[in-house]
């Protein structure tokens, strides 16, 4: 393909919930950088459902500048689901994913391509710092930790999906059709290439975070349940385990009776933990089989479009559109 018909090396994917306050100057700030750095470019807006005046904002834009796309999702699906099927929708070389409200620094798309260009097929901005409160950061730690811990595989600290993905890494997940993926843990997973780029978060140019409590919980819930599938297994462990501790109480018993101890009630107890072992047992085979039916059955999309501006006519290459918007 040449002239207006090739993919443009570089795409950015900038996810947006009522950003309003924002939308026009991170468009501005990000051409600014890809025609500085990259050899052709896109800019797709994907919108989950703004309600402050985000869209009309967006048609202007793309009426000024036909590289940048929109996506307008008919209801919000959260912030796993749209950021990842606008990564889909990409057509370049390498695709960046950002956040709309600067904290995620236009300025390192350079190095992301430095580093893209030398060999990685993974970018990632890790956070050196974040200013947060001590029970946010406490929280944070510790959800590092259980992931590390039961996870199928390790996640990188202070990464937070704000990177570069090379051509084939996309395509490759967009197969998986995962219908709650969790993005930066799938690109860890996959196993491709992976090179990191600290960074010291800036505040937030304009507006209010969208990532209250609620909405935090709701991803770290969604994030553990789409990359600790072995997590499910944890009742079987904890059953053995209990049927220990039910037969150490019940081998206890004799000794107990000898020295006229509580003999009764460490036969009790025995039994009851023997109880709880069975149940235990039967909820980890339960879990197991939850766990199989959903290896089999990842065949929703992401999400479903109202309208999408500016974007060309379909081509024939990306199998990940066509894998995603089937229903």
């Amino acid at each position: 393909m040449t002239g207006q018909d090739a993919p443009p090396e570089l795409s950015i994917v900038i996810p947006c919930f009522n950003e309003a306050a924002n939308v026009r100057a991170i468009c501005a700030a990000v051409t600014v950088q890809a025609e500085r750095h990259a050899l052709g470019h896109e800019i797709i807006l994907i919108d989950n459902g703004s309600t402050d005046g985000t869209r009309d904002i967006m048609r202007a834009i793309c009426a000024d500048d036909p590289r940048v796309r929109v996506i307008l999702n008919n209801r919000n699906y959260g912030q796993m689901r749209s950021p990842t099927y606008g990564l889909y929708q990409a057509e370049g070389q390498a695709v960046i994913g950002m956040c709309a409200d600067f904290q995620d620094p236009p300025g390192l798309i350079r190095e992301f391509l430095s580093q893209w260009r030398d060999g990685a097929q993974v970018v990632l901005g890790q956070r050196r710092s974040e200013r947060a409160s001590p029970l946010l950061r406490a929280a944070r730690h510790l959800g590092y930790g259980f992931l590390n811990r039961f996870g199928d595989y390790p996640v990188i600290p202070g990464a937070t999906g704000f990177g570069l993905f090379d051509r084939e890494v996309i395509d490759t997940l967009a197969t998986w059709n995962e219908p709650e993926p969790f993005f930066r843990g799938m690109v860890v997973e996959s196993g491709f290439r992976i090179a990191l780029v600290p960074f010291d978060r800036p505040e937030r140019a304009a507006g209010e975070s969208k990532n209250d409590f609620a909405a935090l919980a709701s991803f770290a819930l969604s994030g553990l349940a789409g990359s600790a599938k072995s997590l499910l297994r944890l009742p079987l462990f904890l059953s053995f385990y209990v049927g220990l501790l039910a037969l150490g109480l019940l081998v206890a018993a004799p000794v107990a009776l000898a020295f006229d101890g509580p003999v009764w009630a460490l036969l009790g107890l025995s039994l009851g933990f023997l109880i709880f072992a069975v149940l235990l047992l039967f909820l980890g085979l339960i879990g197991e089989q939850v766990r199989m039916l959903a290896e089999r059955s990842r065949n929703v999309p992401l999400v479903i479009e109202e309208e999408r501006i500016n974007f060309p006519v379909p081509r024939t290459r990306p199998a990940a559109r066509t894998l995603i918007r089937r229903a």
